[in-house]
């Protein structure tokens, strides 16, 4: 099953904050869907969850947000 949430509207550092929590509910290779404010929002999910290791998909590219599906890395 895959996890969805949806954090438009959320600021940062609050929407990497979330990722990560319900990342680390997942076990590994499991995914989960979001939806994020472009810009700053976009970029500090995106660098941060890159930077410890999880597989990021960019799925779907509107004006203000978009949609990503991320998986999660291996259980350290």
């Amino acid at each position: 099953m895959l996890r969805y949430i949806d954090l438009r509207g959320t600021p940062c550092p609050v929407n990497f904050i979330r990722c990560r929590l319900e990342l680390e509910g997942l076990d590994h290779n499991q995914k989960l869907k979001v939806d994020l404010d472009r810009g700053e929002p976009e970029d500090m999910v995106v660098s941060g969850l890159t930077k410890e290791g999880h597989k990021i998909e960019q799925i779907l590219v509107k004006n203000n947000w978009i949609r990503l599906i991320i998986t999660r890395n291996e259980i350290r």
